[in-house]
């Protein structure tokens, strides 16, 4: 099914990826940007749309299917206003979404994130049905611009991302690349915790499910990769990649917390030692099929 997707955010990691992989799959895309720009977009055409202004987006949303909305202050950044998420992550979604229902679009979907469901770790296995309990001011504002979505007669679905790798990641799983990239043994072996990752080939395809599907959504549905893994794990699948052996080494916990404290970085200490699995199955049952594996995405990554 080839729909004409207005898309969002084209100039940001995922944006990139989804500008060139979603008219692989038959779609024609209409890049919406703040300003002109000198990007690239093969097999799509650019207009001017400024997510600020929503009731002035009329031509630039009309006659399209859907809406993919993957624009947004990023929750990585550090130093930002509460306001500043507030306005960039649910006005400006909500406002979008009534645009888009004006225009006639069929469906708007939104990136949203597993940190409008719950902190950067959690004690059980999340579904949808999980109490929504965000902890700081950028899953706040994904949780309520989902909550807007829901009073907005749209096809809506709210794709809640764990944490996504592929070409150009930056932030914790950039941190966590170098590491693997360096030569020397990682004192990581003992750490037993495990996380949900999501590889951009996954999201990719979980986008063209919702895209596609016949089945009304009007509902947040979580994304990951089929199994989660443990920090160890992931090293060694990105050093298989590099052609290297793991060359981790077991380390008791407490020494790694007084060194990571003496480091003046304490918080990494609770990133690599916190779960946070995620049960994707709602997704799987409107026909999504993940196709890569966390492990063998991650050694494709460092291959790359």
């Amino acid at each position: 099914m080839s729909l004409l997707i207005a898309l969002t955010g084209a100039t940001g990691f995922i944006g990139q990826y989804l500008l060139r992989e979603l008219p692989r799959r038959g779609h024609r895309l209409r890049v919406l940007l703040r300003r002109p720009t000198d990007m690239l977009v093969q097999g799509s055409s650019a207009v001017i749309g400024d997510l600020s202004r929503p009731q002035n987006m009329g031509a630039a949303l009309a006659g399209v299917d859907a809406v993919v909305h993957s624009a947004g202050l990023p929750g990585t950044m550090s130093g930002i206003p509460e306001d500043d998420y507030r306005v960039l992550n649910t006005e400006a979604t909500i406002g979008l979404a009534h645009a888009a229902r004006r225009a006639g679009a069929k469906r708007f979907i939104f990136l949203s994130s597993i940190r409008a469901q719950c902190g950067p770790t959690a004690d059980r296995v999340l579904t949808e049905d999980s109490e929504a309990r965000p902890t700081d001011a950028y899953g706040k504002s994904k949780l309520a611009a989902e909550q807007g979505l829901a009073q907005i007669d749209v096809d809506w679905v709210a794709l809640r991302l764990v944490l996504t790798y592929g070409p150009g990641v930056k932030g914790n799983m950039a941190q966590l690349m170098r590491l693997a990239r360096s030569p020397y043994p990682l004192p990581l072996r003992g750490l037993k915790a495990r996380r949900s990752l999501l590889s951009l080939d996954n999201l990719v395809g979980a986008i063209d499910a919702a895209l596609t599907t016949r089945e009304p959504l009007r509902r947040p549905l979580i994304v990951a990769d089929p199994e989660p893994v443990s920090v160890p794990e992931m090293v060694a699948a990105m050093r298989r990649g590099l052609g290297r052996s793991p060359r981790l080494v077991p380390v008791p916990a407490p020494a790694l917390r007084a060194f990571l404290s003496l480091a003046g970085r304490p918080e990494i200490y609770e990133r690599l030692t916190g779960s946070l699995v995620v049960d994707s199955s709602a997704l799987r049952r409107i026909g999504w099929q993940p196709s890569t594996e966390t492990a063998a995405g991650l050694a494709d990554l460092m291959r790359a």
